[in-house]
């Protein structure tokens, strides 16, 4: 409870900090589907200067062969969740903690990254699975039932909040509002799990929009054709201050902050050398101040973890 309330008083003071900051990257040739976007990582100036980026021998030597043999770590993201993972101005980059992650894992490892944009959050876990890739850093929830399948790096704690149209028209002020209304979310998301929990609970059950592509989820709150959104609370916060993407202006109700639990970079069960070797990457970062300086960068001070840890999701159970 204690760390609850702490996090909660972090989110307030958090609350219209964030700013847009690009890092240089350079799109190379899709060599998937149509539908991912391949981009191969160059490490920009603030974040090579970083203290604890830098080459680490042992780091490299604990990489998986094929990882160390090809140089190239292959990093699947979902590029719709500012500011962790999305497209900067030109719609070529892609920016975000995630990316300035994934370039100083690069540096530490002395690999080069690339970064594949998989267009959709339900796309990850399969892709990890699969093998295709070696891990993937986006808005992804770290949950106990996920964890049968994939393990979690925790890299950062969030909360769900509601997003409404500019000006609130249906005074929507906590959950339970959100009963009899239409509800967007993304499909196979944490935040459609909580819409379909809440609506078992409402007199009047939530009509539940299950869109694959967040974008389009932002884009059916935007027109009218949902009422609100569950999402994450730094994407919402973020996405509102800045007012990405075109049409009518939206709002998050940033008095909500629930189902607060982590956000984690995520493994193949097969793949724990890859998992060790980040987890030792990410503590140095901690330790170093490097992972703070990025967090900072990003606005997202107030949602620091303070040890990397693996699979901790027990520790905190999500209240929907």
């Amino acid at each position: 409870m204690t760390k609850s309330f702490r996090m909660n008083s972090a989110f307030r003071q958090w609350a219209g900090s964030l700013a847009v900051v690009a890092c240089c990257l350079s799109p190379v040739p899709n060599a998937f589907a149509q539908s991912e976007n391949v981009v191969r990582m160059s490490v920009a100036a603030d974040i090579g200067a970083l203290p604890g980026v830098e080459l680490d021998q042992a780091l490299r030597d604990s990489l998986p062969a094929s990882v160390r043999d090809s140089g190239t770590l292959r990093v699947a993201t979902a590029a719709f969740t500012p500011p962790i993972s999305f497209y900067g101005p030109n719609n070529t980059e892609i920016v975000g903690i995630a990316a300035d992650l994934a370039t100083a894992f690069g540096v530490m490892f002395g690999v080069d990254v690339e970064m594949i944009d998989l267009a959709m959050d339900s796309a990850t876990i399969p892709a990890i699975k699969s093998g295709r890739f070696d891990m993937a850093i986006a808005g992804t929830n770290d949950t106990v039932e996920r964890q049968q399948q994939i393990d979690f790096l925790d890299y950062m704690y969030d909360g769900k909040t509601i997003m409404v149209q500019q000006g609130n028209p249906l005074k929507i002020g906590e959950m339970k509002d959100l009963c009899g209304k239409t509800v967007a979310v993304g499909v196979g998301t944490l935040q459609e799990k909580i819409a379909m929990s809440l609506s078992g609970r409402c007199q009047e059950a939530i009509n539940i929009l299950s869109i694959p592509k967040q974008p389009d989820v932002i884009v059916a709150v935007r027109s009218g054709r949902a009422d609100a959104t569950i999402n994450g609370y730094a994407t919402s916060v973020y996405t509102t201050e800045n007012q990405i993407q075109n049409g009518r202006g939206l709002e998050a109700i940033q008095e909500v902050r629930e189902a607060v639990g982590y956000v984690g970079m995520v493994f193949s069960k097969q793949n724990s050398a890859m998992r060790d070797a980040s987890q030792r990457a990410l503590q140095k970062l901690i330790d170093s101040g490097g992972y703070k300086a990025i967090m900072e960068k990003w606005g997202l001070a107030p949602l620091v973890v303070e040890q990397a840890k693996i699979n901790d999701a027990g520790s905190l159970p999500l209240d929907y």
